[in-house]
């Protein structure tokens, strides 16, 4: 008997030592509970250019991966006629990317896997961030009066074109990274911020009206670049007037931000308290590794990177639980990661063929799924 006691004891030994040691279950966020988004934009061109993504060494669709581990929100940035991500290639049947219509694929194939959706109006032709709000060719040399004019009914249509396809978004941005304005030089937040709260009102009051006229009413991210500049930016004079919006949306990159990763929780609580709106991290990324696959240049700062994280896979993965449990623990709702797509291929961009981003991506150089990618899944704990 005594014998028969010793081994029940070490067999239920055996069985709850193997239920310690098991990995916890994933975690699959709704949007509602916490937005694990990723920005999706390159997808479309860089499949068309022969990139290909594996996860557990299958080949497969990149917005079904992203889906499968734990992507809830894709992101999508519209520019205005972007005519030049045309001509970077010698094919005179080359299509145009990040336009209407580009962009319109990407939603439903999104919203086809059962993702919600953040579209990013850049109000501009190219790029806009920090250093570039550019007036789209279309609308130069008008007025404020009708260049507001063209950017309500720009913005308006858009958004009923989608709706009448089913293909609403959720969250929608009037801007992105817009700390100097938007379409400058009209639009700019400091010299002129009269015309810029102008044109910022008339954007929002576009989205707002094709929100009221569908089953789907976007939620409205106001989008600047670094936490270091959101208590200012977000700071509006008295003649600013009422500005209606819902979410307060910052990038956060180790490389162009002064505030230490440990900071973010109380720049997001106190972000949270001071304006009384929902805080999200629009932008962010992270290496896993130094090297580069190709011949055009990574955008990296490896002098910059935080010596608790370093640039490998498991570093990568731990930044990224880091920042997000920061976010839970400051009470933010969500996060996106640019470009996780971006690897290498025949895609060209005005740097050059193949990625500036292949360091920070979510697949190596093969294509082949990273452990970067269970950031999305973890159960984090709330303070």
């Amino acid at each position: 008997m005594r014998i028969l006691i010793t081994a029940l004891f070490t067999i239920t030994g055996l069985i709850a030592c193997k239920k310690e040691s098991l990995p916890p279950a994933p975690v699959f966020y709704a949007p509602e509970q916490f937005v694990m988004g990723g920005d999706l934009s390159y997808a479309n061109q860089i499949l068309d250019h022969g990139g290909i993504f594996r996860d557990s060494g299958e080949v497969k669709d990149p917005y079904l991966i992203f889906r499968q581990r734990g992507t809830n929100v894709a992101r999508f940035r519209l520019f205005h006629d972007p005519v030049w991500t045309k001509e970077l290639y010698d094919d005179e049947d080359a299509q145009m990317y990040n336009d209407f219509e580009d962009v319109k694929k990407s939603i439903a194939r999104a919203k086809a896997l059962g993702m919600q959706v953040c579209l990013d109006f850049h109000y501009s032709d190219t790029w806009a961030d920090p250093g570039h709000q550019i007036i789209p060719e279309a609308w130069q040399g008008l007025s404020p009066a009708i260049l507001a004019d063209s950017l309500y009914n720009y913005t308006y249509n858009t958004l009923k074109q989608l709706d009448k396809a089913g293909l609403m978004p959720e969250y929608v941005q009037p801007g992105n990274e817009i700390n100097p304005g938007m379409l400058l030089p009209i639009g700019n937040r400091w010299s002129r911020p009269q015309d810029f709260f102008s044109l910022l009102r008339t954007a929002i009051r576009a989205i707002r009206k094709a929100g009221d006229e569908s089953r789907t009413g976007p939620k409205i991210i106001l989008h600047i670049a670094q936490p270091e500049n959101v208590e200012a930016w977000f700071s509006f004079p008295e003649e600013a007037g009422e500005i209606d919006y819902d979410i307060i949306g910052f990038s956060y990159y180790y490389n162009w931000s002064q505030v230490p990763l440990g900071n973010i929780s109380d720049y997001i609580r106190n972000f949270r308290i001071r304006f009384g709106k929902e805080v999200m991290i629009m932008e962010t990324a992270y290496p896993w590794t130094l090297m580069n696959a190709d011949k055009l240049p990574n955008i990296i700062a490896p002098d910059k990177l935080d010596p608790d994280f370093p640039a490998n896979r498991q570093g990568q993965l731990k930044y990224m639980q880091a920042l997000t449990q920061e976010i839970f623990d400051g009470g933010g709702k969500g996060i996106f990661y640019w470009e996780p797509d971006w690897i290498t291929s025949h895609m060209r961009t005005r740097g050059g063929e193949g990625s500036a981003w292949d360091c920070n991506a979510f697949f190596d150089f093969s294509g082949n799924s990273l452990p970067v990618f269970d950031f999305m899944t973890k159960q984090y704990g709330s303070p």
